[in-house]
């Protein structure tokens, strides 16, 4: 079996105008709010699940990536597996690289921030929000910034995340049909 073979976002661009296929492996949120516009969408969960990438052939050249490089450096093995007989490339960074190399992404604004991002924002907000009134207006105020400490800790500890699943019900993240 071959190996991934990892390559700056300007060598991924000159390999798609040669006719290489480029595999976005983020979650279809994340693609729906900006991507690459030659890219493909096949999430990582559903390559986890056995998908494999449809119409590669021995002499294909299949470039995965997604945000950071972190998911397709870390699952480097399932997606040589997923893209097999293909030879395979990892963009080295993900998007991010691409757009520091000046390169052109596709950017649908009205989609929702990444829910990761918006439970940043919150969290960070209320304990904000907790210090100053603790200080400005009554001690009490502080127990905020404690409940949103406490809620991050459980989240980290247990994968459960009350905030999230608290942003997911608000109408800015429902899927519009």
């Amino acid at each position: 079996m071959s190996s991934a073979i990892t390559i700056s976002p300007q060598m991924a661009s000159k390999m798609l105008g040669e006719g290489a296929l480029l595999v976005d492996i983020r979650d279809p949120q994340e693609y729906a709010r900006e991507h690459i516009f030659q890219a493909q969408l096949y999430p990582l969960g559903e390559l986890e699940k056995g998908m494999k990438i449809s119409g590669v052939t021995p002499t294909s050249k299949v470039i995965f990536h997604c945000l950071s490089g972190m998911r397709s450096s870390k699952n480097a093995e399932r997606l040589v597996q997923a893209a097999a007989p293909a030879q395979v490339y990892l963009m080295e960074g993900g998007i991010n690289a691409w757009k520091t190399a000046g390169l052109d992404v596709e950017i649908d604004k009205r989609q929702p921030l990444p829910l990761m991002r918006q439970v940043q924002i919150s969290a960070g907000t209320l304990v904000l929000l907790g210090v100053i009134l603790g200080y400005l207006v009554n001690s009490g105020f502080f127990l905020l910034s404690g409940f949103v400490g406490a809620g991050l800790l459980f989240a980290g500890i247990t994968g459960y995340c009350g905030m999230a699943r608290l942003l997911m019900k608000m109408p800015w993240n429902k899927k519009s049909t």
